[in-house]
């Protein structure tokens, strides 16, 4: 299962060069831009391990992917995820994420039903993922 999350995510994955592209038009709007990675991709996870400290005064998108090759050396075993964050409103908003970099298999999710009361069922997605410990989940 292709875990899709983000933008880009029903395409296949980007090349290092769209990457690329995409950090330097980040740039260009003056976002700040940072990597994440995880092994729990759930979408309601919304709290990735931070790989260093987001890219404020970056001006060479170059430097992300030096920061991104360092990511895949240490995390590539992991999803990574790289956003963009513009401030001009006076906080951080997310205007792009992505995912850069995922483990070799995807273990995906399953759709979980509870009976309720009344007959009410009641539905929650699971990954796969979370019946190894953290840290094996694709190893």
């Amino acid at each position: 299962m292709r875990i899709t999350q983000g933008c880009f995510s029903f395409l296949p994955d980007l090349t290092d060069d769209q990457i690329l592209t995409q950090v330097q038009y980040c740039l260009e709007q003056g976002w700040a831009v940072n990597l994440e990675y995880t092994d729990d991709p759930h979408p309601r996870n919304t709290y990735w391990e931070m790989w260093g400290l987001p890219m404020f005064d970056l001006k060479d998108a170059k430097g992300v992917l030096i920061e991104l090759t360092k990511c895949r050396e240490l995390h590539g075993d992991k999803y990574i995820r790289l956003s963009g964050f513009d401030s001009s409103h006076g906080c951080e908003s997310i205007r792009i994420s992505f995912i850069v970099n995922r483990p070799a298999n995807e273990d995906g999710f399953r759709l979980e039903r509870v009976e309720g009361r009344g007959r009410q069922q009641h539905y929650a997605t699971r990954s796969y993922s979370l019946d190894r410990p953290e840290g094996t989940r694709y190893a």
